[in-house]
């Protein structure tokens, strides 16, 4: 989609090895040695990633996508300095130089994914600052915190702040050396790099030992506003959640458009990084209701440490592209996780992809998943969720089940289960149940009780997806998404 870029760079350089007089230390907005015109975009990252190889005595891989690297340069330039980030997105920015676009053809993980919409139209980054005036939090709800396309512009509580804000001390150093160690991070992905380089500040709910909150949850809202059609605008929010030894947290997320058409055309990119300390709980709701134009590519990263909790409930509902990379390691023993997840595709051409991978490396782990999709039109459903039981995790229980439903002949699911086993004291099963009609002995049910077949129906969807939901432990945003999903049964029900 983008005509070639003639490299100004000397041979050696264009092979990826860069001469002595291209040597710069590595910055975020690498400035000319001496006046004069500005390099290229893609000079800038060239001459950075250069610099940290010769600092490592490795020789540079040659740039492997200019797309990426045009992208990349894009959100360098819009993010402001930020020392505390620096650790992060340099570790990124150098992962992006040998990173290509992934295809359904080069790349397994995105085999039945298709983000060709992601290359449809030019990339565009939000302003400095938003002009974007969302609603305000709820009245009910103490802790809260506000992303305006990306930007942070609210973070109010007792243990919440921006990193940028954090006073000195214990909770800021603990942050920022969580920061740094995303870095590290070896299952990213092309997006988790693009968050990481164009983030411009991470939003923070630090909560100390023993504290306990798991009543009075930290609601975290995201608004994004689009361009008419013209650009994909993309946001790039970043939240870190610590929950130390034997505290406990709730979570509410919520990704939504604002404005004409709820938000029109963007590319939301957040990242929500969380740790769960010895005995610690958290327990996260997390609701995506996009544009119907916009792309929502999401990672999710849990650490779990000896007898933490983690519970997560999704819904996500909205989007043209809704991608979420769900990872989590148990890194103690008697560790419990529990996830719950509900996808509607109610448009055509809509496509709701969860990559979940569970790792368990410690004894007595336990995990449940339950997956659930209803696929309608040409809708895509995709599930990839992968849980891996390596050698000393014995005694391990872990369950996992997916349910899919679909309502169209057009309508796409793949599904993939899977489960790595090398222990060999554990109990694992898993399942997956795909089906095009409902069960004729429920609806038999109740016609035998006068109810008449539509309504039947609209009840045993309506139920299908109220099975996850009904599991969001605050009542109004359950009760906003059950509204919703109603309301988007009854549309796709029509159109189909």
């Amino acid at each position: 989609n983008c005509a070639p870029i003639p490299s100004p760079l000397p041979p050696d350089e264009r092979h990826g090895e860069a001469s002595p007089a291209a040597m710069s230390p590595p910055s975020l907005c690498a400035a000319p040695p001496r006046a004069g015109p500005p390099p290229p975009p893609l000079l800038r990252l060239r001459r950075r990633a250069a610099s940290s190889v010769a600092a490592s005595r490795a020789a540079a891989p040659s740039v492997s996508d200019d797309l990426v690297l045009r992208i990349a340069e894009q959100l360098e330039d819009a993010a402001p300095s930020s020392p505390l980030l620096d650790p992060l997105r340099s570790a990124s920015a150098l992962s992006l130089l040998t990173t290509p676009w992934p295809t359904r053809r080069s790349n397994e993980a995105f085999r039945f994914t298709d983000i060709s919409y992601l290359r449809s139209l030019p990339i565009s980054t939000p302003t400095r600052t938003p002009g974007l005036a969302p609603p305000p939090p709820p009245s009910d709800l103490e802790s809260h915190v506000l992303f305006s396309d990306g930007r942070l512009v609210a973070a109010s509580g007792a243990h919440v702040s921006a990193l940028a804000d954090m006073p000195p001390g214990h909770a800021r150093d603990r942050a920022a050396a969580a920061v740094a160690a995303s870095a590290r991070f070896s299952h990213r992905d092309i997006f988790y790099d693009f968050n990481a380089v164009g983030a411009s500040d991470v939003a923070v709910v630090y909560v100390p030992e023993w504290a306990k909150m798991a009543d009075d949850p930290v609601h975290i809202m995201f608004a994004y506003s689009g361009s008419d059609g013209a650009s994909l605008m993309m946001s790039n929010p970043r939240v870190l959640v610590i929950a130390e030894k034997g505290a406990e947290v709730a979570i509410v997320e919520e990704h939504f458009g604002v404005g004409e058409e709820d938000g029109g055309c963007y590319w939301a990119n957040p990242v929500v990084d969380i740790i769960v300390e010895e005995g610690a709980r958290v327990v996260h709701s997390y609701v995506q209701r996009q544009s119907p134009a916009a792309a929502h590519t999401k990672w999710t990263t849990v650490q779990q440490n000896t007898s933490s909790k983690y519970e997560f409930v999704e819904v996500s509902t909205g989007a043209r592209l809704n991608r979420h990379n769900l990872h989590i390691q148990q890194l103690g023993p008697e560790t419990e996780t529990e996830l719950s997840t509900f996808h509607l595709t109610s448009q055509n051409k809509q496509i709701h992809d969860l990559h979940s991978r569970l790792i368990l490396d410690h004894p007595r782990g336990f995990s449940r998943q339950l997956h659930k999709l209803i696929a309608c039109g040409t809708g895509n459903g995709i599930f990839d969720g992968n849980i891996q039981v390596n050698r000393y995790a014995q005694q391990t229980d872990a369950g996992q089940q997916t349910k899919c439903l679909l309502l169209s002949p057009k309508a796409v699911v793949n599904v993939k289960p899977n489960l790595q086993i090398i222990a060999d004291d554990v109990k694992c099963t898993h399942g997956a149940a795909i089906s095009g009609d409902l069960d004729p002995n429920e609806l038999f049910y109740f016609q035998a009780r006068g109810v008449d077949a539509k309504t039947a129906t609209d009840a045993l969807l309506f139920s299908f997806g109220a099975q996850v939901i009904n599991r969001i432990p605050f009542k109004a945003i359950e009760k906003k998404a059950l509204a919703q999903l109603k309301e988007l049964l009854a549309v796709s029900r029509q159109n189909n």
